[in-house]
This record gives C-alpha cells, sequence and structure tokens, in this order.
C-alpha cells in the first residue's frame, strides 16, 4: 500500500547514484534546481523505489518494473535511462556459455534488470534457471551460481578475461530490435509539488518549488564531460570511456521507440508471471 506524502516545504526527490543517472540528477544536485527540492541519493535504484512507496520521497527515478508493483504513481514525460545498443552497465556474467546456465545470481539493488534476465534467458533462449537475490559481489555470487547479474557502477568494474559476458540491452535488441528502458522519473499521484495533481495537499499552494525534469535532462546532459571527469576519479576509469558511456551507450528520451519497448517488457513480464495484468502508463501532463 502506497503511504500519503508527509507535509514539506520542499518536494522530496529520489535518485541512485550511479553513473547512468547522474546527468538526470545534476540540476537537482548542482545546478539550477538545486535549491528546489530536497534531494535523496542511494546507490541501489531499488531502494529509491520503496523511498517512493513509502512517502519518503514526492518523486524517484525508479527501475520501471517498480511502475507496476506500486499504486498511485504517475510518469514524467522525456526522460528516462535507456539504451538503444549495449548498455556496459547491466551484464550478466557467467562461468558458462548462456545456454547452460541453469543458476542466477540476482544484484538485490535491481528489480527491471532482474525480471529482465528471467525474460531473456527464459522466454527468448528457453533456458530453464532458478534465481536468489544476493548482494552484488561477484566473486561471491559465482561461488555457488553459474551466473551473476550485476548492475550500475560494479558492472563496469568487472575483470572479463575469464568469464562469458553478457550485456542485458544489446541481449533485448538482439531479439526484439527495440530500446530498452530501465528507469523513467515516477512522481506520486497524491503529490501537488506537479500541476495537475489535485488531491493533496502536500504542500502550500504558494509554494515556488516546482521541478521540470526534462529542463534537469538538459542540463545535466549539457555537463556531460564535467560527470564524466568526476566519476573517473570515483570509479578509476578513463573519462573518455565514461563520456562515451553517457553520450552513446545511454540515451535518457523516453521517445516512442523507448516507449514500445518498454509496453513490450511488460507484456512479457506478464506472460512470464513477473508482474500481474500490466497497467496503462499514466503520465503527468
Amino acid at each position: 500500500m502506497v503511504r500519503r506524502a508527509m507535509t514539506r516545504n520542499k518536494p522530496y526527490i529520489a535518485a541512485s547514484s550511479y553513473l547512468n543517472a547522474a546527468p538526470l540528477c545534476y540540476s537537482f544536485v548542482f545546478g539550477e534546481q538545486r535549491n528546489q527540492c530536497e534531494f535523496l541519493s542511494d546507490a541501489a535504484p531499488a531502494r529509491c523505489s520503496e523511498m517512493l512507496a513509502e512517502g519518503r520521497a514526492d518523486a524517484a527515478l525508479i527501475p520501471v518494473i517498480e511502475y507496476q508493483r506500486v499504486a498511485g504513481l504517475k510518469v514524467a514525460p522525456g526522460a528516462c535511462v535507456a539504451s538503444k545498443s549495449e548498455v556496459r552497465s547491466v551484464l550478466l556474467a557467467s562461468r558458462v556459455p548462456l545456454e547452460r546456465v541453469r543458476t542466477v545470481a540476482l544484484d538485490n539493488s535491481s528489480r527491471t534488470s532482474a525480471a529482465l534476465i528471467q525474460i531473456i534467458l527464459g522466454h527468448f533462449c528457453g533456458v530453464e534457471a532458478t534465481y536468489r537475490q544476493a548482494p552484488p559481489a561477484l566473486a561471491d555470487m559465482l561461488e555457488t551460481n553459474d551466473a551473476a547479474l550485476i548492475i550500475g557502477d560494479p558492472a563496469m568494474l568487472i575483470d572479463r578475461s575469464s568469464l562469458h559476458i553478457y550485456d542485458l540491452a544489446e541481449e533485448w535488441r538482439k531479439h526484439t530490435d527495440l530500446p530498452f528502458v530501465f528507469a523513467f522519473w515516477a512522481i506520486r499521484a497524491d503529490s501537488t509539488a506537479w500541476p495537475g495533481n489535485p488531491d493533496g495537499p502536500v504542500y502550500d499552494d504558494s509554494s515556488e518549488h516546482k521541478i521540470d525534469f526534462n529542463a534537469a535532462k538538459a542540463e545535466g546532459l549539457a555537463h556531460a564531460e564535467q560527470l564524466a571527469e568526476m566519476y573517473s576519479e570515483r570509479l578509476g576509469l578513463p573519462r573518455g570511456d565514461l563520456l562515451t558511456y553517457l553520450t552513446e551507450n545511454i540515451s535518457y528520451d523516453l521517445d516512442e521507440e523507448c516507449l514500445r519497448g518498454l509496453r513490450l517488457y511488460y507484456d512479457l513480464a506478464h506472460r512470464c508471471a513477473l508482474i500481474a495484468e500490466p497497467r496503462d502508463l499514466v503520465f503527468l501532463y
């Protein structure tokens, strides 16, 4: 059950601290909208969804599968974390070839990708496997499993020399010829921080704390080089590689092609009994 959002002076916004989310969050942390909200950061996308569901956040960058599991949400149009080719940061690392995988450890910070690998293996490849949640420690995950799902910044640090590595966005594209959407901004439907949600009041009518997610996206992408430099120091990876990741591997536009891929994902998740009957996307405006 979704708890009612508490009255606050500013909207609370939650998002992952992974590099793939950084351009969507830059404005709220460093940029023009930094005084418009209270920004909550957590490495795990799944915990951002929990904050939203529990009313600790008014909006969050959530794994897209969670829209189907948490009631009372609307989607901010135009912005997302997606990939139209290979994503590089959502990987299945396996000791055996894909067709021989029988046991998979799932990164417990993931929700969307955990469902995606079950669709790829079960629906596309006809592989029957068992799955269990685990902390994202690759060596421990592979000690008792054939393969491990790793997402976000840890996936970019994997030593690929002795493993079979499968990029989940690339696998999805191979089977569907569509992009894959990993996350989007979701807003509690009872929040009055944005126009069109009259069920509050959560904020005073006089509040000027209005959030523009598309303006935030544009500002963040304009600072992609700065973000690549910042995360290069944090992750110990070349700045140029991270800039390529932000500008080529990740797509931040929730366009019509991405929406087709998203709706197919929901349909297949339902067919694989990973969600109930899919709910249509309800946009904020």
